[in-house]
């Protein structure tokens, strides 16, 4: 069983994926096998005024997934990740979690092996 989890703007496979990382809506992780996806809530982080991205990463790590899809990921929480074994997709902004997901099955979503944001948030 693998678990993906991709940056949301709402809690559907229907929303936008939410370019940004640390500071996201949310989260919809999924179960590549049954596609069953749950909802985890990122207003936690996005209150923090430093470290949102590390404990955005924390969460992504401790809801089980072990690829993340997201726009832009600062230099922290890249590190956190990879330090939670968390394989970077990038460049899936602009489409719906759904859309990204499928992306990712087909091998056409680049995978990260360094941060591309600014630490921040800022691109």
């Amino acid at each position: 069983m693998k678990k993906i989890a991709v940056t949301s703007e709402g809690p559907t496979l229907d929303d936008k994926v939410d370019p940004r990382f640390g500071r996201a809506g949310g989260f919809v992780v999924v179960d590549l096998d049954t596609m069953n996806a749950e909802y985890l809530d990122n207003g936690s982080s996005q209150a923090m005024a430093q470290g949102a991205g590390i404990q955005a990463a924390e969460n992504v790590a401790n809801a089980g997934a072990e690829v993340l899809l997201t726009g832009f990921v600062g230099p922290k929480a890249f590190t956190a990740l990879q330090a939670a074994g968390v394989k970077i997709g990038q460049d899936v902004a602009g489409m719906t979690v759904r859309e990204a997901i499928e992306k990712f099955k087909k091998g056409e979503v680049p995978m990260a092996d360094n941060a591309n944001a600014q630490a921040g948030g800022n691109k």
